[in-house]
């Protein structure tokens, strides 16, 4: 038996991985069974399925994903930059630290892999809620789940075009494939990649779009709410092609009055005091719904854990005096001793995440980042004693004197990523600040080692290796997947 006008498959991840083989293969599959699923806009019938939706993108596989929330969201935004050594001998890790990734990379391949699953699962929502017929699923529920998982979605967007430019738009979760839909479902199958300039505005159409609906700001931390959605667009209309930095000023001033800065910076680190004012959006560990293992990544003796603090770090917090940030960003030790650190009585850790019973929170988007970004907007806007002022307003929760005033806009985005370098340490921002402030080649080539000796590989970087490859598991499978330059 032969199913020519209905066949299903459950897609798994999001659906760029079916491996060499044609549309027209699947066409003329023999079933599985004998029992073929019919086909339907309502796969999800019930209000608990919906629900059991929305925790998925929460929970897991969601903010819980077991490689890329828990580990690789962090080493990528550190172990590229001035804020971290590569450790240990993973060659994945040695690639991807010293700007000489593969095609192959396996930390490549897992990335891409990750997002696009965690897309498919906001897909899920937006493409299935509405038809569900349980009349407990009220309309009004119905549009904040997809406003939510909009908004989810298009972080997840906003992370993969920053690591890879060019890349797929996929807005289906495919459950069959019939004859009506068989030229949708091969566009999202086997996608092209959208231009950087187009992936933005999609993004920014689906923060847009999902505002009217969002759940307040309040309601949550661990919830996609409208103050998700206004930092969000903050910081995509800074990143972007043609950045708009008054936009950026926009949306960061109407996040004023609904979250501030924590009096105290060591609350926001020590366990005490999750989904605090400051937070804007973090994971919420309970070590039940979500078990934090990511945390034995970065301390612990033993064995060299990732995103090494670099001399430059230490030099930078210790040049200002920043006694109460070094505290929370690094922890000396007993380690092991390497070729940056030779003391192992004496060794530093990555310290913003320390709990490891398995409830350790982690900030996704927090308010001192925003300040900083309006701040680098103001720059950018010629408006610089404004600038000086939201700088100022950070430095001073820590004890700091007032920056320096600004003499120029090159002076001033230097001072901007001083200061995000001392607030944000490993918090999973430096290679994204660097990279959309122009400053990366500059600053990485700077980089040196404990001896002040530029270290050897940092000549490795150019504007091509700015942005990571596709995966060429991705190509062979994905007749459609062009190349990033260069790779």
């Amino acid at each position: 038996m032969t199913l020519n006008k209905s066949i299903y498959y459950v897609l798994l991840g999001a659906g760029l991985s079916f491996g060499a083989i044609s549309c027209s293969d699947y066409l003329n599959t023999e079933p599985i069974t004998d029992n073929a699923v019919e086909l339907s806009d309502t796969p999800y019938t019930k209000v608990s399925e919906a629900e059991d939706l929305m925790k998925a993108m929460y929970v897991g596989p969601g903010f819980g994903h077991s490689n890329y929330w828990q580990l690789d969201y962090f080493a990528n935004g550190s172990m590229q930059t001035d804020e971290a050594y590569v450790s240990g001998d993973n060659q994945d890790n040695r690639q991807q630290a010293e700007y000489r990734i593969l095609t192959t990379n396996g930390n490549v391949k897992r990335n891409w892999a990750a997002i696009y699953e965690l897309i498919n699962n906001c897909n899920k929502i937006l493409n299935y809620v509405d038809n569900i017929p349980d009349p407990a699923l009220t309309v009004q529920r119905k549009a904040e789940m997809k406003a939510e998982a909009a908004i989810v979605r298009a972080l997840y967007y906003f992370h993969a075009v920053q690591l890879w430019g060019d890349i797929p738009i996929v807005t289906k979760a495919v459950i069959g494939v019939t004859s009506s839909n068989f030229d949708e479902v091969y566009s999202q199958v086997y996608p092209t990649r959208r231009p950087t300039e187009g992936v933005y505005s999609f993004i920014i159409s689906d923060l847009e779009g999902a505002l009217p609906a969002a759940p307040a700001s309040s309601v949550s931390k661990y919830r996609a709410t409208k103050g998700v959605a206004l930092a969000l667009l903050a910081k995509v209309y800074a990143t972007k092609p043609n950045p708009d930095y008054a936009k950026v000023v926009q949306y960061v001033d109407q996040l004023a009055g609904q979250y501030s800065l924590l009096a105290d910076y060591n609350q926001l680190f020590d366990g005490n005091h999750n989904a605090n004012a400051e937070s804007i959006l973090e994971i919420n560990a309970d070590a039940s719904n979500i078990w934090w293992w990511g945390t034995g990544m970065f301390i612990g003796d033993g064995w060299q854990r990732f995103n090494l603090p670099t001399h430059d770090l230490v030099n930078a917090f210790d040049a200002q005096s920043d006694n109460i940030r070094k505290a929370n960003s690094i922890k000396f030790d007993v380690g092991v001793s390497d070729t940056y650190w030779t003391d192992k009585n004496h060794y530093p850790f990555a310290y913003k995440q320390r709990i490891q019973d398995g409830t350790q929170h982690t900030y996704i988007l927090r308010y001192a980042d925003l300040l900083l970004l309006k701040a680098e907007a103001k720059v950018n806007l010629n408006e610089f004693a404004d600038a000086e002022a939201l700088i100022n307003q950070v430095r001073n929760r820590v004890g700091l004197p007032n920056v320096a005033a600004i003499t120029g806009k090159d002076d001033g985005i230097n001072k901007v990523l001083k200061e995000r370098l001392l607030e944000l340490a490993f918090e999973g921002q430096r290679w994204f600040d660097l990279k959309r402030t122009g400053k990366a080649l500059e600053v990485i080539k700077a980089r040196t080692d404990g001896k002040g000796k530029q270290l050897s590989y940092v000549n490795n970087l150019t504007e091509q290796r700015l942005i990571w490859p596709i995966p060429q598991s991705q190509r062979d499978n994905n007749p459609n997947l062009t190349q990033n330059a260069g790779y």
